[in-house]
């Protein structure tokens, strides 16, 4: 069973530290569980949390030793967050993980990789309210406080809070696929994916208008995802104009109409290739990507992988109830 040790540095963020508990070990395939979560902290001692107390853990460091993914939650943790710097204690928990692990971090843990030296050069994110003080003191990091998690590979990590959920059902959907992340999803009563990024979050003044949501259009949208939708008809069927319809998209939803409706296409179609024998061109058809070629270029961007290697991948597991997770890029 994947082995996913959560290591909590006080004082953590309560939240964040049960959010991998909760969404990974509700992940299952044909009632079986398919991870062990552990959380631990540097050494043996009870970790203070943020809330106002104090959690008694199972495990200590030696849980990180044999970890498959270790996930980093938020934290106020004094050296990382403020002077760029990583305690000695952290620094000793942080060289416990074997080098195959995956790492993730869920907002404000993004500090905390970024002390260690394991987000130089590469894209993050963190809680948006805190990027400021990120780039001031990580300069060397990519951040993007504009999106909900960012997946580079063998290092993770999410915005704030919630968005530690989208994450993990992320992770699910890619080790195990759709179905997987969506009973969990069910079983933890949230979305299985949320469109947009953290950007319409952002404390931000709007002016006051009468346009309407683009929430119906977007709903509509979704059932009609074989059809021509360009910005004209999306503002026609929410009668707005286009102008105006794509600014209140993108405040709603923090994207541009067609990237997100791009979005939702390759989500189908990813759907289809796991749960029916359609061929490929019909897949592409059916999701609205137009054809084989163009549905496997917008698969290759967004997960890497052709549509036949991803069906064989997800579908004959789906089926079996055996299915064998793809290894992360390391």
């Amino acid at each position: 069973m994947h082995l996913v040790t959560v290591l909590a540095l006080e004082p953590v963020v309560g939240y964040d530290m049960h959010i991998p508990q909760q969404i990974f070990t509700t992940a299952r395939r044909d009632g079986e569980r398919l991870y062990d979560v552990r959380i631990c902290g540097v050494d043996n001692r009870p970790v203070r949390v943020g809330a106002g107390y104090t959690a008694v853990l199972d495990h200590g460091p030696e849980a990180l030793d044999c970890a498959d993914t270790v996930i980093i939650p938020g934290t106020m943790v004094n050296g990382p967050r403020h002077h760029g710097t990583l305690p000695a204690d952290i620094a000793a928990a942080l060289a416990r993980i074997p080098s195959h692990a995956r790492v993730m971090s869920i907002c404000t843990g993004a500090f905390v990789l970024a002390a260690a030296g394991l987000l130089d050069g590469r894209r993050a994110t963190t809680h948006w309210a805190y990027a400021d003080d990120f780039r001031a003191l990580y300069p060397k990091v990519e951040l993007d406080e504009n999106v909900l998690f960012v997946d580079d590979g063998d290092v993770l990590t999410s915005a704030g809070l919630a968005a530690g959920v989208d994450l993990c059902l992320h992770v699910v959907r890619g080790d195990h696929g759709s179905e997987a992340a969506n009973v969990a999803a069910r079983h933890c009563v949230v979305p299985p994916w949320r469109d947009g990024g953290q950007s319409q979050f952002i404390d931000r003044p709007l002016a006051a208008t009468r346009d309407g949501s683009t929430a119906a259009t977007r709903a509509w949208a979704l059932q009609h995802l074989a059809e021509p939708l360009d910005l004209a008809t999306l503002a026609a069927h929410a009668t707005m104009s286009p102008r105006t319809f794509s600014r209140r998209f993108r405040e709603e939803t923090g994207l541009p109409p067609h990237t997100w409706l791009t979005r939702q296409r390759v989500l189908h179609a990813r759907h289809l290739l796991e749960s029916t024998d359609l061929p490929v061109d019909r897949v592409a058809a059916e999701s609205g990507l137009g054809s084989a070629a163009s549905l496997r270029h917008h698969l290759n961007a967004s997960i890497g992988v052709a549509p036949l290697a991803y069906r064989r991948t997800f579908a004959a597991g789906a089926r079996s109830g055996k299915l064998n997770a793809p290894q992360t890029p390391r």
